[in-house]
C-alpha cells in the first residue's frame, strides 16, 4: 500500500444552495416553544398557573337595554330611508288618514308631514297601508250592499193589497193637504197664542199616577184608541190592561212563554169580540187578542227568531212585524197570510210604524240604518243614513212628512221626506233612546225616552227642550200618547209604568 492511500481523510467542504431564513426560523421558534413549555410548567409547578381538567364556563353576551335601543333606531332609519313616500300632500294626508294618524299637526308642513308617514310606516310595515286600504274598500263594499235592496215575488194577494192600499191612501192624502193648506191660512198670532199655550201646559206635566205594573220589567205600553185603556207587556211574558186614569187591573193576557216585546191595539176594532190586540215576544211568536178572553184567539207563526215590534197599518188590516232575521214581514188579516217578506237590512230589524196616509212604512235596523218603503209599489223610497249605532224607534209625525228616529248612539234624528234629508240632530239624552213618539194628533210636540231613566218632551218645530220626565228608578223601555193627547205614559225597567198629566 502506498503512502498516499495510508494518509488522513480530508473533510470535503458542503455548498448550500438557496436561503438559510427559513430554517433558521424554524430553529429559534422551536427553542422559543421549549422555553415556553418549560416556563408554563415551571408555573405549574409553582403553583401560580392552575388549569382545569377540560371544564368551561360559557358566558352570555349581553346588550345593554340602552344599546338595543339604539340599535333598533338605526334599524329602524334604515328601514325608513328604503320606503317610498309620495310627494303628493293630498295621498300623504290619505295615507296618515288610514294609519289613524292625525293628518297634520300645529306647526308642520308638507315636508314634514311626508317625513311623518315614512316614520309610521318604518314601524308599522309598508304593507300596513296596503292593507288598511284593503279594509276601507272591503268597508265600502259593505256598505253598498247594506244600501241595496232585495225583492222578493209575491202571491197574488200582493197584488190586489197594494191596489187597496193605494186607493186607501191617496183621498187620506188629499184630507191631510186640504188641512194643511186651512192652517196656512190661520195667521201667525193665532198660531203663536196656541203654541205658548201648549207649551205652558208641557212644562206643567206632572205623574199623577204610578203603578207596579210586574214582578219583571215592563217593556211597553199602548193606548186604547178611545184612550181609556192601557195596555202594558213584560218580560214576564204577561199582558196586562189597565184602566185609565185610576190604574186598576181589567185583564191579564196570558199566552207567551217569555219576554213580550210589544203589545198594541187595533186602530178600528169595532167589536169586543174581534181581533183588538197584537203582541210578539222573543221566541219568535206573534198572538191575537180580543177584549173579552184572556187567551188568545189566533196565532200568527212563520217568524223563526226574536221578533220585538209588530205595528198596525191605519186600517186596521194589515199587521207589520220585524224580525232579527234582517226582515220584516206584512200579515193581511182578511186573507190570513203573509202578503210581504220584505228585506233590505243587513242586519236584524227593531221597529216599524205606518205612515197616518198608509201608504208607506219605516223600519230601523241594528244595522244603524232605516228605511221608508212604499206599499203601494214595494219599493224603498229612502234610506236613512246618519246613525252612528242601533235604531231602536221610528215614528211618523201626522203631518206626513216628518219622521223621527231614536238611535243608540244617544241622539233623536228627524227626517225630512219630501227632500229626503236629515232635517235635525236632537242631542237628547245620555243613553240609549227606546222610544220616539209625536204627537198624535197634529205633531206639535216631540216626545223620547232613553235608558237614562228619563223622558223629555220637544217642540215641534224648533227642537227646544219643554219638559223632562223624571221618576222612573230604572230605564224607560217604553212609552206613549194618548190619541186625544192629554195623557203620556211611561213604562220602565223598575217594573213600574207612570201616567203624565198637565196640572
Amino acid at each position: 500500500m502506498s503512502d498516499e492511500e495510508d494518509g488522513p481523510l480530508v473533510k470535503k467542504a458542503r455548498v448550500f444552495y438557496g436561503s438559510l431564513e427559513e430554517k433558521e426560523r424554524e430553529r429559534l421558534g422551536a427553542e422559543s416553544k421549549a422555553g415556553a413549555e418549560s416556563g408554563v410548567q415551571a408555573g405549574i409547578q409553582a403553583g401560580h398557573i392552575n388549569i382545569s381538567s377540560g371544564e368551561t364556563l360559557e358566558i352570555e353576551e349581553r346588550v345593554s337595554e340602552r344599546q338595543q335601543e339604539v340599535l333598533l333606531e338605526f334599524e329602524r332609519r334604515r328601514r325608513a330611508r328604503q320606503i317610498t313616500v309620495s310627494t303628493d300632500d293630498t295621498e300623504v294626508k290619505a295615507g296618515l288618514r288610514a294609519l289613524g294618524e292625525p293628518i297634520t299637526l300645529f306647526g308642520e308642513g308638507p315636508a314634514d308631514r311626508r317625513e311623518r308617514l315614512r316614520s309610521v310606516l318604518s314601524v308599522v310595515g309598508p304593507d300596513a297601508l296596503k292593507k288598511s286600504r284593503k279594509d276601507e274598500e272591503r268597508a265600502r263594499r259593505s256598505h253598498e250592499e247594506c244600501s241595496q235592496t232585495w225583492y222578493h215575488e209575491g202571491p197574488a194577494s200582493l197584488q190586489d193589497a197594494r191596489l187597496w192600499l193605494a186607493h186607501y191612501s191617496l183621498p187620506r192624502a188629499m184630507r191631510r193637504l186640504e188641512n194643511a193648506r186651512l192652517q196656512r191660512d190661520v195667521t201667525d198670532a193665532t198660531k203663536a197664542m196656541k203654541q205658548q199655550e201648549l207649551h205652558k201646559g208641557l212644562r206643567n206635566l206632572n205623574n199623577f199616577c204610578s203603578q207596579i205594573g210586574d214582578d219583571r220589567p215592563i217593556s211597553c205600553c199602548h193606548f186604547s184608541p178611545a184612550s181609556d185603556v192601557l195596555a202594558t207587556a213584560s218580560w214576564s211574558g204577561l199582558c196586562k190592561l189597565w184602566s185609565v186614569p185610576d190604574c186598576s187591573l181589567i185583564r191579564t193576557l196570558r199566552g207567551h212563554n217569555t219576554n213580550v216585546g210589544a203589545i198594541v191595539f187595533r186602530p178600528n176594532a169595532v167589536d169586543s169580540s174581534d181581533v183588538s190586540l197584537a203582541s210578539c215576544a222573543a221566541d219568535g211568536t206573534v198572538k191575537l187578542w180580543n177584549m173579552e178572553s184572556d187567551e188568545p184567539v189566533a196565532d200568527i207563526e212563520g217568524h223563526t227568531d226574536r221578533v220585538p215590534r209588530v205595528a198596525w197599518h191605519p186600517s186596521g188590516r194589515f199587521l207589520g212585524t220585524t224580525c232579527y232575521d234582517n226582515s220584516w214581514r206584512l200579515w193581511d188579516l182578511e186573507v190570513r197570510e203573509e202578503i210581504l217578506h220584505q228585506e233590505g237590512h243587513s242586519k236584524g230589524v227593531h221597529d216599524i210604524h205606518f205612515h197616518p196616509d198608509g201608504s208607506l212604512t219605516a223600519t230601523g235596523g241594528l244595522d244603524a240604518f232605516g228605511r221608508v218603503w212604499d206599499l203601494r209599489t214595494g219599493r224603498c223610497v229612502m234610506f236613512l243614513e246618519g246613525h252612528l249605532k242601533e235604531i231602536y224607534s221610528v215614528n211618523f209625525s201626522p203631518n206626513g212628512h216628518h219622521l223621527a228616529t231614536g238611535s243608540a248612539d244617544h241622539t233623536c234624528k228627524v227626517w225630512e221626506l219630501r227632500n229626503r234629508r236629515c232635517l235635525y240632530t236632537i242631542p237628547s239624552h245620555q243613553n240609549l233612546l227606546s222610544a220616539v213618539r209625536f204627537q198624535p194628533t197634529d205633531g206639535q210636540f216631540l216626545l223620547t225616552g232613553a235608558y237614562d231613566n228619563t223622558a223629555k218632551v220637544w217642540t215641534h218645530p224648533g227642537w227646544m227642550p219643554l219638559k223632562t220626565l223624571a221618576g222612573h228608578e230604572g230605564k224607560v223601555m217604553g212609552l206613549d200618547i194618548s190619541p186625544d193627547g192629554k195623557l203620556i205614559a211611561t213604562c220602565s225597567y223598575d217594573r213600574t209604568f207612570k201616567l203624565w198629566m198637565s196640572e
